[in-house]
């Protein structure tokens, strides 16, 4: 067989559904002789480690290894992580009710939660204090505690977080992902690079 190039991409973090792992469920391939390529894709990878559901660490060495075993003459060109983390989902068995449920249950803790907080907030800087005075100052007379200065600040606070959350992106086209997501993702990331370490350290230890 004549000499032939291999391009591999893993991600940091790949989801499977069982044990029995293979190339091309965490991978994405490529390769001039496509025959070569669908058949990498099936080779199966080492999961001895993997006992359950789960996150378990992996290095491209072991893919590397398990494609030249069966490819001896193809170069292997990794274009993705050095190490990555499978993780092996649970079996979901949670009915559609309680799914609504739990979806109500979260919706109602984030806005209560969050008008708490808005509460809270105006309370400590003495917002309707001083808008109290800002009409008194404008108008002359005093504030009942219901003018246009409440009611546009509300609407402002509102219409201000469904922008910052970026809730018309869709409708714009914008393609940006909310600071929530952001988050989330420099959480997994962390999460992600701290198990890499973890296993990495486990391995070296004698």
């Amino acid at each position: 067989m004549e000499h032939e190039t291999l391009y591999l991409k893993i991600d940091k973090n790949v989801q499977v559904k069982g044990k029995n792992v293979s190339i091309g469920e965490i991978a994405s391939l490529n390769c001039a002789k496509k025959p070569v390529e669908n058949r990498v894709k099936t080779l199966r990878l080492p999961t001895e480690i993997i006992k359950g559901p789960g996150r378990y660490v992996f290095s491209v060495l072991d893919v590397i290894e398990v494609i030249q075993k069966e490819y001896p003459n193809v170069e292997v060109n990794n274009l993705g992580e050095a190490d990555f983390i499978i993780t092996v989902e649970k079996e979901k068995k949670t009915s559609d009710a309680m799914s609504w449920c739990k979806t109500i249950l979260v919706c109602l803790l984030s806005f209560f939660g969050a008008a708490f907080s808005i509460m809270a907030f105006n309370n400590d800087v003495g917002i309707t204090t001083l808008f109290g005075q800002l009409y008194e100052e404008i108008t002359g007379s005093s504030s009942d505690g219901f003018t246009l200065l409440e009611i546009t600040y509300s609407l402002g606070v509102g219409i201000g977080i469904l922008m910052f959350f970026h809730h018309f992106a869709k409708h714009k086209g914008y393609a940006d992902p909310t600071p929530l997501e952001v988050e989330m993702r420099t959480y997994e990331d962390d999460v992600d690079m701290t198990l890499i370490e973890s296993g990495n350290r486990k391995e070296k230890r004698p």
